[in-house]
């Protein structure tokens, strides 16, 4: 053991953040840079040991100093600080003001009514944030949490959480890493390290120390927390755990940015101050009148209450949540689960999706496209990991330079049997049927070889049975291919080897190549060169595929026995293929004005075949394709420019892809972020909307999102847009339809008051307008389908009004209308020898009925009532009816008249509260065709 003890004194790891820009850290004094150092100096530093790993007294006093090796759990809070953050609303706190109020000046019964709708819309709010955060929770339930270590010299299974810096770890494919590793021993080890870096291909590591100043994702010899091993077998020392870690590191840069408020909330913002202004202007200007005309201070004092209370939208609270959680239903059907109740509004004020590549546009499964033998090119159908497909001539120019017919199919192709039979049996994946869907075990790349033999009709479990592996020569990434040895049952006994990786490598092998027939003849390497470029240049990844016969007795296997013997059987070209529906979805976005960008950290030819295949313009020499390294070397001042122009960007950084999402939000843009892996998060926090995948994405992803998309697809995000814009356009209905009732209610009481006369309307039938119909008529509108059109026209401008001038002058014009109709009624009502209860009855009346005409017209803001079919919207006409009975009880019931102070009224009243409605309604429909062009 070494004589200094640094676990005595202090953190395991300490840290620098990384430069702007470098994608990696800064390596400090205090950063031992556990990659630069040989295995033995890390196991002193670490006072571990290599082979037995700690012993159970050390790890538990290391578990007291470090703690548990987990991120901490961004959760929002308890039940109170939930319930807390629902009043969070300007309106909320005006109707909470005006209920104290009342119940000061003893009206009870208008400050029950103003709670009841302050609590109905806290309950709602904190109900959805529950059912939202539960449906996280299962999320994480299938993260994998136990980890193979070695403990005193006895392996063991443990927790994950219960690792400690020191620890040994041992890992086999398919594990997913628990912490930052320094490895100490490996066997053809390879790892996805896609989650962290963005590098969509297998990693093959290795024990070479390696410069300090490394970036994290060329430290071959480090295995870091949250990648998942897809092949080979490895140990490694425990270096960093927890918050310590490299995805630790991405959490509190994630944790450092502040969520971006949403277009909605900042509009009802701005419209909620405005409004309470208006409101308390028009109480003051009753106030000093009633002043002005003799009244008494305290009555004046009363009436303005009353007319602020008849101002206030009560219902407007209560329409936004309940409209946006039925958007969040109706996402929940489409397969996307939000977090955040404003967020599905936001969805439909986007003006840029920046998406990953891996998972998103493409399906996450490699699969075999094309195969090359030297005499034939053939096309594989089917798509990921299922069974599903065929292999059939190819009716493309050979890429060898000739033309290939399609139809009749060839002989039997000896070359292309002898390559699918060795890539599958050259191979340490497996594919099993879990649930609907296929899971791979083991490198993606080795699974799509074996799905192609499979498709071409090879038994490899058969042949392995009768030919098992005696020997094999793993992958490295030296090396550049792997060989395996197998027993032959040929007649001539001896064995078999077979060898697949990159085309070069095994070119070097080759001295022969496989005819139609099986027989060998000197291998044109000019030939399959150009092939496997020629393949390569359309974004497919090729592999070549070699075997030779061995006599009995042959030496073991190795690269130099194997040099000049082999015979080339053909090429594997693949590809993680786009999803079907992603190139419409693209196409439906950008149709509806909404910018589509690539953002990864895959390879930039990848990402622009992949771009293409979507339907997105990438070209280098154009601009509109930047790497990481381009990025970096663009000026500050012209950032934001060449971010706007370009559609792809590939390796890019953690850092990069919040500088990328800022730039276009400093543009004006409301941007959302889709992405899976943990250097997705912080650029997920920072987006307008974070998008996160429930099957792929790590938890550091999902906790930074505000969406959750289930089937983990692009289609779903264009979905979701769709339904954010129909949300923002039943807000808008309801804000529309509401306003001239409350104006008017204000307006009627302040005319009132300055002209000295009697009340055509009482503040408690104010309250009873306003409650009503808000439930009854108003959050009906919360359930209208999607008009036509709804994704053919552009996004909102981020800094557009809630309220368009035309829709101002259309609320203006029924405020107006409403305000002449209830006092030309009223006064009517009581020259005719009414008396002023019936007068106010046939007012209110009056009201309700201009409310329910205007409330077909609402349906829609641009097209005339009588072209909306009358059954889109059976919930409305439900609200039609109950309303209706509603108002019938308060006409002619006692106790409704005793409670509300109205009386019964004849047919005439009816017959002129219906011409007067219909009347409105005409004036309305006139505005709309006059003013269509305004919304």
């Amino acid at each position: 053991m070494a004589k200094t003890r640094p676990f005595r004194n202090g953190q395991a790891k300490a840290r620098r953040p990384d430069p702007p820009g470098t994608g990696r850290r800064s390596v400090s004094a205090n950063d031992p840079a556990h990659h630069g150092l040989p295995v033995h100096e890390v196991v002193l530093l670490l006072e571990t040991d290599a082979a037995k790993g700690l012993g159970q007294d050390e790890v538990e006093r290391r578990r007291t100093q470090f703690g548990a090796n987990e991120l901490p759990r961004s959760r929002s809070g308890g039940i109170a600080r939930k319930l807390g953050r629902q009043f969070n609303n300007p309106l909320v706190y005006v109707l909470l003001a005006a209920a104290v109020v009342t119940v000061f000046l003893g009206e009870f019964l208008d400050s029950a009514v103003i709670l009841a709708v302050v609590l109905v819309n806290t309950l709602i709010g904190f109900i959805q944030e529950v059912r939202a955060e539960a449906a996280l929770d299962a999320l994480h339930s299938l993260v994998r949490t136990h980890a193979a270590v070695m403990r005193g010299g006895e392996r063991k299974h443990i927790p994950s959480e219960d690792l400690v810096p020191g620890d040994l770890v041992l890992l086999e494919a398919g594990d997913k890493v628990p912490a930052d590793l320094r490895l100490v021993r490996l066997s053809a080890l390879r790892v996805d390290e896609s989650a962290l870096t963005g590098e969509s291909d297998p990693v093959a590591k290795d024990e070479v120390v390696l410069p300090r100043i490394t970036p994290v994702a060329d430290r071959r010899n480090m295995l870091y927390s949250g990648t998942l091993v897809t092949a080979g077998t490895g140990a490694g020392i425990v270096v960093a755990i927890g918050g310590e870690t490299e995805l630790g590191e991405i959490h509190r840069l994630m944790g450092a940015v502040r969520p971006v408020a949403t277009p909605l909330t900042l509009k009802l913002a701005r419209f909620s101050t405005t409004l309470t202004a208006a409101i308390l202007g028009l109480a003051a200007v009753a106030f000093l009148a009633g002043l002005a005309h003799g009244e008494q201070p305290g009555q004046m004092f009363t009436a303005a209450v009353a007319l602020a209370v008849g101002a206030i939208p009560e219902g407007l609270p209560a329409a936004v949540t309940v409209t946006l959680a039925i958007g969040v239903r109706r996402m929940a059907r489409r397969r996307a689960v939000v977090r955040r109740l404003p967020v599905v509004e936001t969805l439909g004020s986007t003006t840029v999706i920046c998406s990953d590549k891996t998972g998103t546009f493409t399906e996450n499964q490699m699969t075999v496209r094309a195969l090359w033998t030297p005499t034939g090119l053939y096309d594989v159908t089917g798509s990921g990991y299922g069974p599903d497909g065929h292999i059939t001539p190819s009716a493309a120019q050979h890429p060898g330079g000739r033309n290939l017919p399609a139809a009749p199919p060839r002989p039997h192709d000896a070359a292309l049997h002898w390559s699918l039979l060795g890539g599958a049996a050259c191979n340490d994946a497996s594919v099993h049927r879990e649930g609907s869907g296929w899971q791979v075990r083991g490198d993606p790349t080795e699974a799509a070889m074996l799905v192609a033999a499979g498709k071409g009709g090879i038994r490899v479990q058969a042949f392995l049975a009768a030919n098992p592996r005696q020997e094999e020569l793993p992958f490295t990434s030296e090396r550049q291919f792997m060989a395996t040895l197998h027993a032959s049952t040929l007649p001539e006994g001896g064995a078999i080897v077979f060898v697949k990786g990159a085309v070069e490598r095994v070119l070097e092998l080759c001295s022969h190549e496989m005819d139609l027939q099986g027989a060998g003849r000197p291998v044109r390497r000019h030939s399959a060169l150009g092939a496997a470029h020629a393949l390569a240049d359309k974004g497919l990844r090729v592999l070549a595929t070699a075997m030779l016969s061995l006599p009995a007795g042959s030496r073991p296997l190795s690269a130099t026995e194997l040099r000049g013997r082999m015979t080339l059987t053909g090429l594997h070209a693949m590809h993680d293929p786009p999803r079907e529906a992603a190139a419409a979805s693209v196409k439906a976005c950008q149709r509806a004005g909404v910018g589509v960008k690539m953002i990864t950290g895959d390879h930039v030819r990848t990402a622009v075949t992949v771009a293409a295949a979507v339907g997105l313009a990438a070209d280098r020499a154009a601009g509109t394709a930047l790497t990481g390294a381009e990025l970096d070397a663009i000026p500050a001042e012209k950032f934001p420019d060449a971010v706007e122009r370009a559609t792809v960007f590939a390796r890019v950084s953690p850092e990069q892809k919040l500088r990328l999402i800022d730039a276009l939000q400093s543009r004006g843009h409301v941007a959302a972020m889709t992405g899976d892996g943990v250097n997705d998060a912080p650029a997920l926090r920072q987006a307008n909307v974070g998008i996160s995948m429930g099957r792929s994405g790590t938890e550091v992803a999902k906790e930074a999102s505000d969406i959750v998309l289930t089937d983990d697809d692009f289609a779903t995000i264009e979905a979701a847009v769709e339904e954010g814009r129909n949300v923002f356009d039943n807000l808008t209905k309801f804000i529309v339809w509401t306003l001239p009732t409350n104006m008017a209610e204000g307006l009627v009481i302040l005319v009132a008051i300055l002209l000295g006369a009697t009340l055509p309307i009482l503040p408690t039938q104010i309250l009873w307008i306003n409650m009503t119909t808000a439930v009854a008529l108003g959050l009906m509108l919360a359930f209208e389908p999607k008009e036509p059109g709804l994704m053919s026209r552009p996004p909102r401008a981020p800094d557009r009004p809630l309220l368009t001038w035309a829709l101002t002058v259309r609320v203006l014009l029924v405020s107006v209308l409403l305000v002449a109709g209830a006092w030309w009624l009223f006064e009517h009502e009581v020259s005719v020898g009414a008396s002023v209860a019936q007068a106010r009855t046939s007012a209110v009346n009056l009201f309700v009925a201009v409310e329910i005409f205007y409330l077909f017209s609402c349906r829609s803001l641009t097209r005339p009532a009588w072209r909306i079919g009358p059954f889109g919207n059976r919930w409305l006409l439900l609200g039609v009816v109950v309303q209706a009975a509603g108002q019938l009880a308060l006409t002619y019931t006692p106790l409704m008249n005793e409670l509300f102070h109205t009386a019964p009224i004849g047919v005439d009243a009816w017959l002129r509260i219906f011409g007067l409605a219909l009347l409105a309604s005409l004036a309305v429909a006139v505005d709309k065709r006059l003013r269509r062009s305004g919304f």
